[in-house]
């Protein structure tokens, strides 16, 4: 895994950060050269995740969100977002659509469903009291395509 460029960007738990860690993303993968559609469902899944952390992982604290995005070889997008939040029990459980810990929230409970639907994969790490890890990749198209 080469990494040709990354970038870290740490910032509060706060719901208006969410769109700051979407314009992060876009602004760094620029160089990369991806298609709109391609930006879009990137932007989407971080987005997903950064919420997640934020309504679930520090639902009643405040805390960091870390996110690092790295250009790999083969135009492959490596992104990392991390909180040190609650955690969670149970990751296949949580990964289930419709499933949320927060049915008073507006939310719906597909956040995992959509970074997957919008995500080459999707790996989930957590720890209950620890915090929770979301590790996504995409492999963006030729040039051109």
């Amino acid at each position: 895994m080469e990494v040709l460029n990354e970038i870290k960007f740490v910032m509060p738990s706060l719901s208006v950060n969410e769109s700051a860690a979407r314009a992060v993303v876009s602004s760094f993968l620029v160089q990369a050269d991806p298609t709109v559609e391609e930006l879009s469902d990137i932007r989407t899944a971080v987005s997903e995740a950064v919420t997640n952390s934020v309504v679930h992982g520090y639902r009643h604290s405040k805390g960091k969100i870390e996110l690092m995005v790295r250009l790999l070889a083969g135009r492959e997008i490596y992104i990392k977002i991390k909180d040190k939040g609650c955690g969670i029990a149970d990751v296949k459980q949580a990964m289930e659509p419709l499933f949320t810990t927060a049915p008073e929230e507006e939310r719906s409970g597909l956040g995992f469903s959509v970074m997957d639907s919008f995500m080459d994969r999707l790996t989930v790490r957590s720890t209950v009291g620890k915090g929770t890890t979301v590790i996504m990749r995409k492999r963006l198209g030729k040039h051109g395509d």
